[in-house]
């Protein structure tokens, strides 16, 4: 039976990434060597570093005076490496959701944080409107997706001072107008490759302005300098994101991955619209493309253990919500395809004619 992958990360990666990934694996690009045991320092590897960088650019259209790095951690490490380093007099927050939260309970240790707004009132079911950006703050930090929640930030914010953005969820998925951003991060295992890189795009000239002494690795100039090759980086996870990125450019790059990925979060909406046995759980006009939740409708809550059964009976993986929510979350990134998200919505009429 076909399998249709869901999980919201690590995640379904393009097919050609996990077959180009499984071949390097006992011969990278003619070395001999397998990609699991390749010195970083070889000019092969180097090459997979500079194309990868390259590709970041050209994909997102990266304006000059801006940096890609990559290192380990995971984004979690970012929530105290961008305060770190960006943070001297006040920071402000926009909180949708968990991760922002953690993000900004990390800037704490560093100064001051207001927070701007905040949808927890309401199980952070909606995007926060009509905040006002402090234009004192040092930067402003969004989580542009939430996938435990399953709502988006789907336009680049103008911000009065610097915009730092988790994009780990939701990079690659859309254009996105970089010139309005000071920095983007995010984990890899969502768009991506597997779990196990984070990537970093800031803006030059935000940097060495903090007063604070930097510890080397923390310090983003350090990686920049040594383009991302200071200490041994992700080696097989970095070859795996380059294989992403080619396969995203020759499938027609950012503009059509949207294209699809509007397609597909269309098709879901509708059937919950549509389905009397499930409801989303989100405000409409902030529903996440990459992270669709919705539970059964009231009346029908006793059928939830019962159609995540029949769900899995007919290959669907990693449909469960997360533990705080509930119910169920289909997450469609770029290498789901429709044919997936179909046989979500058959399932769905099917579950609904037999009751």
């Amino acid at each position: 039976m076909k399998k249709h992958n869901f999980n919201p990360g690590p995640s379904i990666l393009p097919q050609y990434t996990v077959e180009e990934t499984a071949k390097a694996i006992h011969d990278f690009a003619g070395t001999g060597l397998s990609i699991l045991e390749v010195s970083h320092r070889s000019k092969e590897f180097e090459a997979v570093v500079n194309e990868t960088v390259a590709l970041f650019k050209e994909l997102l259209n990266i304006p000059e005076g801006y940096a890609v790095i990559f290192v380990g951690g995971g984004a979690s490490t970012q929530f105290f490496h961008v305060p770190y380093n960006l943070l001297e007099k006040k920071a402000a927050y926009l909180i949708t959701g968990q991760w922002a939260q953690k993000a900004a309970k990390e800037a704490k240790l560093f100064g001051p944080v207001e927070v701007v707004a905040s949808s927890e009132d309401k199980n952070f079911t909606y995007i926060p409107k009509d905040f006002t950006i402090p234009a004192d703050a040092d930067y402003f930090h969004i989580t542009t997706n939430n996938t435990i929640y399953g709502t988006e930030i789907l336009t680049d914010l103008d911000s009065p001072v610097p915009l730092v953005a988790d994009m780990s969820s939701d990079i690659f998925s859309r254009p996105v107008d970089v010139s309005k951003y000071g920095l983007i991060y995010g984990g890899a295992q969502k768009n991506l490759a597997p779990a196990g890189l984070t990537f970093v795009i800031v803006r030059e000239d935000l940097l060495g302005k903090v007063s604070r002494p930097l510890p080397t690795m923390v310090d983003y100039r350090t990686h920049i300098k040594n383009n991302s090759l200071y200490n041994t980086p992700p080696v097989v996870i970095i070859y795996s994101a380059l294989l992403t990125l080619r396969w995203m450019k020759e499938q027609g790059g950012v503009a059509e991955m949207e294209r699809r990925n509007k397609a597909k979060a269309e098709l879901l909406y509708n059937e919950i619209d549509r389905n009397k046995l499930f409801v989303g759980t989100v405000a409409k006009e902030d529903r996440s493309r990459m992270n669709v939740c919705f539970v059964m409708a009231p009346g029908y809550e006793q059928l939830e253990a019962e159609f995540a059964e029949f769900a899995k009976s007919k290959g669907m993986v990693g449909i469960k919500g997360h533990r705080s929510v509930g119910g169920f979350r289909a997450s469609l990134y770029n290498a789901l395809p429709l044919e997936s998200v179909q046989a979500l919505v058959d399932c769905m009429q099917e579950f609904e004619a037999s009751h």
